[in-house]
């Protein structure tokens, strides 16, 4: 605890933020992970983890996802017993373990640098937590050979890490940590130091050998699209708080904030006023007096200014639109091979950008040219004001 007058109260830094971090579908019978009001603070003065409440199921595979700074990683790093919550409980299986040195909390740990022993074999380094843990040969021996093939590095038993690929190394991390049978798996970063193609083959792998095994999982990554192809659930950090916890699907197609519909994938961001709201829907007049129309949000309040996100693929271009259509100028189009973005300015510096099929003739979406642009009031939110 710090001493009294030594920083602000969480509760004072966080009034006036409207964040629901629980979600009421998950049942509190099946919880092995509770952060119960947990804070954290280096110096005293500075939260870096601001009253943390997340429950995480068993079997679940939960992402911490957020941009360097936000808090995702210390949060790991006090579930693993590396860090000392500075407030606040953490309960696995029911029992508080903030006290409990790493090595008594029975999780295990795959880290983006391997931490593999050089001069062991790949089995050697599968098998040294048994053998810590002083587990009889044989049984060593059964359990590390399971490993091996679960993550099918059985024909590469004798290697040391010096003669595998970065792949074939994270391989021997994610065995290492699965051989003893842990309540919980705790992954940093651990694809962020390989190629985009072995980083996309080895998350469908790791999901699937979770899957298999019934794991919970904990995972931290800075990347939107490692989170939301291998989470059940994805925690958005930013600034210390949660500021959404929810099914990928969600996340992607209802943010919670202007802060998560931009951090996440690629979303437009449009402000201006909200002149009214009719049947949850607002009518937003732009800055440049254009008006268009939005689902209306907590967030959404007549009179003031707001931030309408809409994604790129659910934006439409043509020669004509309907009621809440606006006008614009191509800026440019840029080829992708399987789509084009066409980014079209929209007024007062204001710029909308759309993704239409590769196969698609650019000759109306040429740079200079008028078009109008258009989308279903359903696809986009009127939230927070956020320049």
């Amino acid at each position: 605890m710090f001493a009294e007058g030594s920083s602000p109260s969480v509760n004072q830094q966080l009034s006036g933020v409207d964040l629901t971090v629980r979600d009421t579908h998950v049942d509190s019978e099946r919880m092995q992970v509770c952060f119960k009001n947990v804070c954290k603070s280096y110096d005293g003065v500075t939260w870096v983890v601001k009253d943390l409440n997340l429950d995480i199921k068993k079997g679940e595979f939960v992402s911490f996802l957020g941009p360097s700074g936000s808090g995702k990683t210390t949060t790991l790093m006090m579930l693993a017993g590396f860090e000392h919550p500075s407030e606040g409980d953490i309960i696995l299986d029911g029992r508080p373990i903030q006290d409990l040195p790493p090595e008594k909390r029975d999780m295990g740990v795959v880290f983006q640098n391997y931490a593999l022993f050089p001069h062991l074999t790949v089995e050697d380094n599968i098998g040294y937590p048994l053998k810590m843990r002083k587990i009889a040969r044989p049984e060593i021996q059964r359990r590390v050979d399971d490993a091996m093939k679960l993550v099918q590095l059985d024909k590469l038993s004798k290697r040391k890490p010096s003669e595998l690929s970065g792949g074939q190394q994270q391989r021997v991390a994610l065995a290492r940590a699965l051989v003893f049978e842990p309540k919980l798996v705790l992954m940093d970063e651990p694809l962020g130091a390989l190629d985009k193609r072995l980083r996309e083959d080895l998350q469908l792998e790791i999901k699937h050998i979770c899957n298999r095994l019934k794991l919970t999982v904990v995972y931290v990554t800075h990347d939107q699209g490692e989170a939301l192809t291998m989470s059940d659930r994805v925690a958005v950090f930013n600034n210390g708080v949660i500021q959404q916890l929810a099914t990928p699907q969600d996340i992607y197609q209802h943010p919670s904030n202007t802060f998560v519909a931009t951090f996440v994938g690629e979303n437009n961001k449009i402000h201006g006023v909200v002149e009214s709201i009719v049947d949850g829907m607002a009518c937003v007049k732009l800055e440049s007096s254009q008006v268009i129309s939005a689902r209306a949000t907590s967030h959404t309040r007549v009179g003031e200014q707001c931030t309408v996100v809409v994604r790129p693929e659910k934006v439409k271009l043509s020669q004509q639109g309907g009621t809440y259509a606006i006008s614009g100028i191509v800026l440019e189009s840029v080829f992708y091979g399987d789509e084009f973005r066409v980014h079209v300015d929209i007024g007062c510096g204001q710029e909308v950008v759309a993704r239409m099929s590769g196969e698609v003739s650019t000759c109306a979406y040429s740079a200079g040219n008028k078009v109008i642009v258009e989308w279903n009031a359903e696809d986009c939110e009127a939230l927070d004001y956020l320049p």
